[in-house]
Order: structure tokens, then C-alpha cells, then sequence
């Protein structure tokens, strides 16, 4: 590890170097480049000098407890030292978590998609409270969310909607929202007062930069068609709404909530290489789950993952087996303790296999 963080430090400091080089600067591309490395490695870099700094005083104060004949200096020695021991143990624990390998992305834009499961209505309409409470986490977090596309039943849910979370970090904060999702409640048609379940599931595909998919454009089939809305009912009356097929892999996708066919056309293509993307990402999942059962972030999106209890005001993650009884706040937005238990126990995971 030593040699590892050696390195790095070597590496910060030639980063300094250049990005304090007017040539460098003068190229802003390469001087952005270089700018993102340096914070990257900065706070791996400042914990390491840390270490380093509580190391040289745990010597001096051993010196003073081995050389001293001051029975005062030596005491004070013995205090200090105890301190700096237990500081040191804090410290390396947090350079091993700083030293894990990051998921490169993390700080990528989000694509969700949440469809209505089992449940009817009452299943869109869930799908519809999901939404609403992801959109109401994006914006506390100043987020940006667009609506890509979307099918709504007539009574306030969403058979599907498809939409994109702009925000840096959005994909670190989001990625094990996915899965099933299990409401328990009294629907409002229930006049008995029975409590109904239904599910909606949820996928959260990471943006996909053109470098990262090969997408061959003689693969996908473009047909355009007249947009229409709910029973029918035609939104416009030119041919822009755009369904695009990729025939390797049999994904169809229908977008038709823009008037302009190229919009429709550019969100279509978005969403079809975050789709490619993730499927990429899934099968890399898959082969490290091969290696460590992992409690989040496995990757299958048919596994139930939470459930949401109107009666009792409870949210239940049953990953982690954690118990919130704060339903009403949840969601309307105030998921964060959920998203940072769920990241705690998978960076406790991924240490356990560093060890």
C-alpha cells in the first residue's frame, strides 16, 4: 500500500508542476485533463501526508519515553502517544478506503425508467409517487430532470416514464435505486379499506458517452410515425414521433413527447446507448458477483429491493435490512439516509475484499 501511495504523491507533484506550466494552461483541454487528475488523487495525497506527519510524531514521542529521565515530559509523551495510536488507526482506515478502486461512473448524468408492475392502476400510480419523489431529491440536490418520454394512464400514474437526472454525482447517488419496488397501501377506489400490493420497477442507466458504446448505425432500424395521446387523441399532426429498433439486441424505442422529430430522434439514440451501455455494465456485474455475493448493486433488476408501508409509515430496504418510519418525508424527497446507507455497506464491502 506504501509503495502505491509513494507513487501517487510523486504523481501529485508533477501534476502541480504542469498545471502551473503557462504552456500547459495555454491548452485548455490538456490543462482541464490535468486539473481533474490532481483532484482526484488530492485528497488520497493530503490523508498520506497526514499518516506521514502522525508517524514522525509517534517517533518522537517513543524517543522521549526511551531517552527522558523527566518523569513530566515522559508522562505527557505517554498521553500523546496514545492519542496519536488511535488516530493512526483512524487515518490508515481511511487511506485504505480512499485507495479503493472508484466506479468510473459515479459522476455521471442518470437515464430512470420506472414502469408500473403488478397492481393496475394502482401500480401507475405508484410509479407516479416514485417520480415525484426522485424528482423532488433531484431538485433539493439542485439537480435538473427532463421528462424523455412517458405514458400516463388519465388518473395522475405513469404506465412508464423515462426521464434524465443532470447532476454531478447523480449516478453515485442514485445506482442502487434499481430494482423492484413494493407499495403497500389503501388505494383511494378501495371503499372496503383494504390494503392493496403493488410494484413498480425501477432502472438507473448511467449516461453513455459516444466512446463507451460502439453502436453501428446499420444495426438500427428509424421509423417515424404521428405522434398520438391518450385514447387516441393526436398530440400533433406530422410524422415526429420516432421508434428506433436495434436489431442485435431487439431493444425498440418509442419517442414522441417533443413536436420536432429530431429532438425525438437525439433522445431515442440517448437513451438506445445508455440501454447498450448498461447492458455492458451488467454483464461486468455479474462476473464480479461471481467472485463476492454482494448485499447492493448486484445488478438484477428483478429482485425486490424495497418496500414502501402506508399503514405502519415505514420504508424498508430489504438488502441491508434497514427500517426507516419516516414514509411521508421519504417521499417527498428525503431519501438521503437510505442512499448513504446503501453506499456505506457496499464500501464496507468492497474493503472486506481489499483486505
Amino acid at each position: 500500500m506504501f509503495d502505491k501511495l509513494e507513487f501517487i504523491e510523486e504523481k501529485y507533484r508533477e501534476l502541480n508542476e504542469k498545471i502551473s506550466d503557462p504552456e500547459v494552461i495555454g491548452n485548455q483541454s490538456q490543462w482541464q485533463k490535468f486539473m481533474k487528475e490532481h483532484a482526484d488523487i488530492e485528497p488520497i495525497v493530503m490523508k498520506y501526508r497526514e499518516y506521514k506527519s502522525a508517524k514522525e510524531q509517534i517517533a518522537g514521542s517513543k524517543e522521549i519515553l526511551e531517552t527522558s529521565n523527566d518523569e513530566e515530559m515522559r508522562e505527557l509523551a505517554k498521553m500523546e502517544l496514545s492519542e496519536l495510536e488511535e488516530s493512526m488507526e483512524s487515518i490508515v482506515e481511511e487511506l485504505n478506503f480512499l485507495l479503493l478502486p472508484k466506479d468510473p461512473n459515479d459522476e455521471k448524468n442518470v437515464i430512470v425508467e420506472i414502469r408500473g408492475g403488478a397492481g393496475g392502476d394502482e401500480a401507475a400510480l405508484f410509479a407516479g409517487t416514485l417520480f415525484r419523489m426522485y424528482s423532488m431529491y433531484a431538485s433539493n440536490r439542485r439537480w435538473k430532470v427532463e421528462v424523455m418520454s412517458s405514458n400516463e394512464t388519465g388518473i395522475g400514474g405513469y404506465k412508464e416514464i423515462v426521464f434524465m437526472i443532470n447532476g454531478k454525482g447523480a449516478y453515485s447517488r442514485l445506482k442502487f435505486e434499481s430494482g423492484v419496488h413494493r407499495v403497500q397501501r389503501v388505494p383511494d377506489t378501495e371503499s372496503s379499506g383494504r390494503i392493496h400490493t403493488s410494484t413498480a420497477t425501477v432502472a438507473v442507466l448511467p449516461e453513455a458517452e459516444d466512446v463507451e458504446v460502439e453502436l453501428n448505425l446499420n444495426d438500427v432500424r428509424v421509423d417515424v410515425f404521428r405522434s398520438s395521446g391518450n385514447g387516441g387523441q393526436s398530440v400533433n399532426t406530422t410524422d415526429s414521433a420516432v421508434r428506433l429498433t436495434h436489431v442485435p439486441s431487439g431493444i425498440v424505442i418509442s419517442m414522441q413527447d417533443e413536436k420536432s422529430q429530431l429532438k425525438n430522434k437525439e433522445k431515442a439514440f440517448k437513451l438506445l446507448k445508455a440501454k447498450l451501455y448498461d447492458i455492458e455494465l451488467e454483464k461486468a456485474q455479474k462476473e464480479v458477483a461471481s467472485e463476492r455475493k454482494s448485499q447492493v448493486g448486484t445488478g438484477d433488476r428483478s429482485e425486490r429491493i424495497r418496500t414502501y408501508n402506508y399503514p405502519q409509515g415505514r420504508i424498508t430496504d430489504h438488502r441491508i435490512g434497514l427500517t426507516l418510519y419516516k414514509l411521508e418525508s421519504f417521499i417527498n424527497g428525503d431519501i438521503d439516509e437510505m442512499v448513504e446507507a446503501l453506499i456505506t455497506t457496499d464500501q464496507a464491502e468492497k474493503m472486506k475484499m481489499a483486505e
